[in-house]
């Protein structure tokens, strides 16, 4: 009977655990933008929102595997229209003043010319 109760128990637990951790998995999104480059901070791309307005959409990591692919590191690419597919993760960080900041970084995962 012990056994069968400590099983339960961790069943349970794990359960809570997998349940709890999935709020940090993020949903993948699509952007369609013209590539503009590579600066320090990661790879811009240039969006039209709705209205006909340009904005930039900055990722901050790609895969080692999607570089071989599209060589984001050189000038050739820029120009060409790309569908992006990339995750959010936010971070927050408390500092020493007890202040909370979030960092966002987004990461592409998928890279298709257009």
């Amino acid at each position: 009977m012990k056994t069968k109760s400590l099983a339960i128990i961790g069943v349970l637990l794990f359960s809570f655990l997998v349940l709890t951790s999935a709020k940090n998995i993020q949903d993948k999104q699509t952007f369609e933008g013209v590539y503009d480059g590579k600066e320090d901070y990661g790879y811009n791309f240039i969006g039209v929102n709705e209205d006909g307005d340009e904005y930039t959409m900055t990722f901050h990591e790609i895969g080692s595997e999607l570089l071989k692919s599209f060589d984001l590191n050189s000038e050739k690419l820029i120009g060409t229209k790309f569908s992006v597919t990339y995750t959010t993760i936010i971070e927050t960080e408390e500092d020493e003043d007890g202040y909370e900041e979030e960092t966002e970084t987004n990461t592409i995962v998928a890279l298709k010319k257009l």
